[in-house]
């Protein structure tokens, strides 16, 4: 497997709070998942969870390929989790949280994993992209929308809805992200399907997938054509001029490219 990343801050002068990398035979992407005062939760910081859960979790693939990507994510934050807990408030709510996505060729089959607000997409020789997200935030979050809204930022009962939805995280009926419990990973989307049967795979952290979901400014397979024509830095290029372009505050942006699937 051949894997090309490329990765950009949101902004200079700020560290990138997303993660890519990749063993002979796994890629991993981390998109960090950051709350306005999380920084009073944890000295390390955002970046530092990010990288600290995508590196551990990168070891346990190439250390134990048998393991089921379930049991590998929750191997892998209960690792990082003890490595800040008599340090760090990790059971608050606001503390250092994260986006997974994990792909694994294993035995003639791509394993894929998807947990929170990231994106793997598989391209198929004869069939549309299968496109692999996580919706729960997103539903659950704009389900909030309104009344935030009406609230008005700032005021005492827009902290209160606020609070709400930041309860319903990693909660039955809520979405799910890694974080402080190792329980998380089994809420997470896994799958595979017949490595023959691709042409390539991406893995998307959030800021990276806005040209297709924010912007509409391309389709999953228009995205996948460029991605194997130009590599993950057009793309990213792209999404960082739709953003000025429409006044959109930047975000991470991470992106792994996978090609070469059948020859590993």
């Amino acid at each position: 497997m051949r894997v090309t990343t490329a990765s950009t801050r949101k902004r200079a002068g700020r560290p990138n709070e997303d993660f890519a990398g990749a063993v002979p035979a796994a890629v991993v992407v981390i998109d960090g998942a950051g709350i306005p005062g999380g920084d009073s939760t944890c000295r390390h910081g955002l970046a530092w969870y990010a990288d600290r859960l995508g590196g551990c979790l990168l070891g346990l693939l190439a250390l134990l390929p048998d393991r089921g990507l379930s049991a590998l994510l929750a191997e892998a934050i209960t690792q990082v989790t003890d490595n800040h807990r008599d340090t760090c408030e990790v059971a608050d709510p606001i503390s250092p949280s994260a986006a997974v996505a994990v792909l694994r060729l294993s035995g003639g089959r791509a394993e894929y994993l998807v947990l929170g607000d990231i994106v793997v997409v598989l391209d198929r020789a004869d069939a549309a992209p299968l496109v692999v997200h996580d919706p729960r935030e997103v539903v659950v979050s704009g389900s909030y929308e309104p009344a935030l809204k009406e609230a008005g930022a700032g005021s005492d009962e827009y902290r209160r809805v606020l609070g709400e939805l930041r309860a319903r995280r990693n909660r039955q009926g809520g979405f799910w992200v890694a974080k402080d419990d190792p329980g998380a990973a089994g809420e997470a989307i896994t799958g595979s399907c017949p490595v023959a049967a691709l042409t390539g795979a991406a893995l998307l952290s959030n800021g990276a997938a806005r040209l297709v979901d924010r912007f509409g400014l391309a389709d999953w397979p228009a995205v996948m054509a460029v991605l194997a024509a130009r590599g993950p830095a057009e793309i990213i290029g792209r999404v960082r001029q739709a953003e000025a372009r429409h006044s959109v505050a930047p975000d991470d942006a991470t992106i792994a490219y996978c090609a070469e699937l059948s020859g590993s």
